[in-house]
């Protein structure tokens, strides 16, 4: 049985929830990455930011990315799923919330997150396929 650990990208680097979104905005560049985690100060997750939300729900409403936390746009509980859980169900989960990169706990500590990429080189190009459709509907 193929586990999330088995294909998720380990080890995610998370934005503070209480840095600013021009911080996020660096490392995502950095990164080279669209997505960060949110992470609190307890460690756990908070949520995740993309570099759309930066500019559609701050830049673009006229606020101030470097006065505006990154915690402020995690928005309700974050869809997770558990570092041993069948891919599967994470697949069902990326399909059913439409969320492009889903993060990976164990116990309530992030490890990794799946994203379409890991998707496309984990599965058949079928499945691949099949899913990234879904998600993207």
């Amino acid at each position: 049985m193929t586990v999330a650990r088995d294909i998720m990208t380990a080890d995610p680097r998370c934005v503070g929830e209480n840095q600013t979104l021009v911080d996020a905005a660096q490392l995502m560049a950095s990164l080279d990455v669209g997505a960060l985690p949110i992470c609190g100060e307890d460690k756990r997750l908070k949520g995740m930011v993309t570099d759309r939300d930066i500019v559609v729900k701050c830049i673009a409403r006229g606020g101030d990315p470097a006065a505006t936390s990154a915690g402020s746009l995690g928005e309700g509980k974050p869809v997770t799923i558990g570092a041993d859980d069948d891919i599967e169900e994470a697949l069902e989960m990326m399909k059913r919330y439409q969320v492009r990169r889903l993060p990976v706990i164990d116990g309530h500590e992030l490890v990794g997150i799946i994203s379409q990429a890991d998707i496309a080189l984990s599965l058949s190009a079928e499945e691949a396929g099949e899913t990234v459709a879904e998600i993207s509907e």
